[in-house]
């Protein structure tokens, strides 16, 4: 049987991580990098279920998950499922991840939110960052701000070498795959919210979604 992993990173949330562990584990062996947390982010996802890799010290989402990567790849997985700490991701969805990728093997699937179910400034920022981003790279991409994903073994090796650390690198990700030529799919996901205020700051976030897409632009003509 193929060995596909959920990968979930995670920093400061104690309070959370345990629901979507138990969660994910209905489905999928779990592993969760814990990044820096001085809370007990890791003590609840081990008492959940999870096997814990640390990192030490915090380095960002983005190394986090290539830590993750690199533990699958040692094990033989073939693909993971990431999905976030805090709940915004419904565990109850890897089935739907599942079926795309055993349908016709894409090496990245993204799960595609709805943005009219998003505050405004979250979509405001998303829509934007939606058309850059198609444009640079040369394709539609319905939502490359999505960390809810699937990661083939392939594409996974492939960004070893990245040191994007934060969003960065799950839109780096999209681009490899493009410049690749390797198979990308997306499937629909619930847009979950709690309720909180947004942080995003969207002229500053448009700004550095711009130099992030500049970015991505040269690594597809690049191949």
């Amino acid at each position: 049987m193929e060995t596909i992993l959920a990968l979930i990173p995670g920093y400061q949330e104690g309070p959370r991580i345990a629901a979507v562990v138990d969660g994910a584990r209905t489905h999928l062996q779990v592993v969760v990098v814990d990044d820096g947390s001085t809370d007990d982010t890791a003590a609840q996802a081990e008492a959940a279920g999870a096997t814990v890799l640390r990192q030490r010290p915090n380095a960002g989402k983005g190394a986090a998950i290539r830590m993750g990567f690199r533990y699958a790849l040692e094990r033989g997985a073939v693909a993971v499922v990431t999905l976030d700490a805090d709940g915004q991701h419904d565990p109850a969805e890897i089935p739907a991840f599942l079926a795309a990728f055993e349908a016709s093997r894409p090496e990245l699937i993204i799960g595609r939110r709805d943005f009219g179910s998003m505050p405004p400034v979250r979509r405001l920022s998303n829509t934007l960052g939606g058309w850059v981003f198609s444009a640079a790279v040369g394709r539609r991409v319905a939502d490359n701000q999505s960390g809810y994903r699937l990661i083939g073994r392939r594409l996974m090796t492939a960004l070893l070498d990245s040191d994007e650390s934060g969003f960065e690198f799950e839109v780096e990700m999209i681009a490899r795959c493009i410049a690749l030529g390797l198979p990308m799919a997306d499937v629909p996901i619930r847009t979950i919210y709690a309720g909180e205020p947004s942080h995003i700051r969207p002229w500053a976030h448009f700004t550095s979604f711009l130099r992030v897409s500049r970015d991505a632009r040269r690594i597809v003509r690049g191949g």
